[in-house]
């Protein structure tokens, strides 16, 4: 690709990371239509429909284009980032704040609004992964915990759908630090005041440890955790989902 255009999309592209990294949801709001102007233009430059412009930038979305197929793409692929680091750190009112601000520059309707409804939906049996995470995105904003007996299997099977979404996400890298946190905050919680709520205690709390003990906030390190915690919290692995964590667990 253009050299113009590809230091136009980096440009464009570090606001909205170090948004969705730091949860700032001024900085998302005022990152956001110019991130989806940039995605537009290369898709259109990929598939021969648009020219490479002197600078490189890309030209304004008419409204037509906003409610398009590839903007509503990256806006929704966007803001459901967002509300999985917002999550993360249980901070609601980012949410409500980049709610309110993208209707203000965008209307009603804003690309991507769409990516809120799984993380306000109240269903018990979510039929997508996106619904998964939402639903547990939803309780993660609400500060509604479960009690010790039932927290760190929940955090399991939190930390497990939130893994797999993030590494589909556009924003990998930017969901991935904070989800490590997450996962080293929740397991040392479990480590220091929750084994007496995990299976075969003797097994599995120096194994959690252990796991543990490695500092880099991580893919890897997320993966090892999950796979090496699930035992603790009695969840029994498919050969699928043990293959995928152990691949991912691997250190080059």
């Amino acid at each position: 690709m253009d050299e113009r255009v590809v230091a136009e999309y980096k440009k464009r592209k570090q606001p909205i990371n170090l948004a969705i990294v730091y949860v700032d949801p001024e900085a998302f709001v005022s990152s956001f239509l110019g991130w989806l102007e940039i995605t537009h233009y290369v898709t259109a430059l990929k598939a021969g429909e648009a020219a490479v412009s002197d600078d490189g930038a890309p030209p304004k979305l008419s409204p037509q284009e906003l409610k398009g197929g590839v903007a509503t793409k990256y806006a929704r692929d966007a803001v459901f980032a967002f509300c999985m680091t917002a999550a993360l750190s249980g901070d609601k009112p980012a949410v409500e704040k980049i709610e309110t601000g993208l209707k203000e520059s965008l209307g009603e309707d804003f690309p991507g609004s769409v990516a809120l409804w799984p993380f306000r939906s109240t269903s018990d049996e979510p039929a997508t992964l996106e619904d998964a995470v939402g639903q547990a995105g939803r309780k993660m904003l609400a500060g509604d915990p479960l009690p010790p007996p039932m927290r760190a299997k929940e955090n399991w099977m939190t930390g497990l759908r939130f893994f797999e979404k993030a590494r589909d996400s556009n924003f990998s890298s930017e969901i991935m630090f904070p989800l490590a946190k997450w996962h080293r905050e929740r397991w040392n919680e479990t480590a220091e005041k929750g084994v007496a709520f995990l299976h075969h205690i003797e097994d599995n709390v120096p194994i959690l440890r252990e796991a543990l003990a490695e500092t880099r906030n991580d893919p890897p390190f997320i993966a090892n955790l999950l796979l090496k915690s699930a035992p603790g919290v009695d969840v029994e692995l498919t050969d699928e989902t043990a293959g995928f964590l152990r691949s991912l667990a691997r250190r080059n």
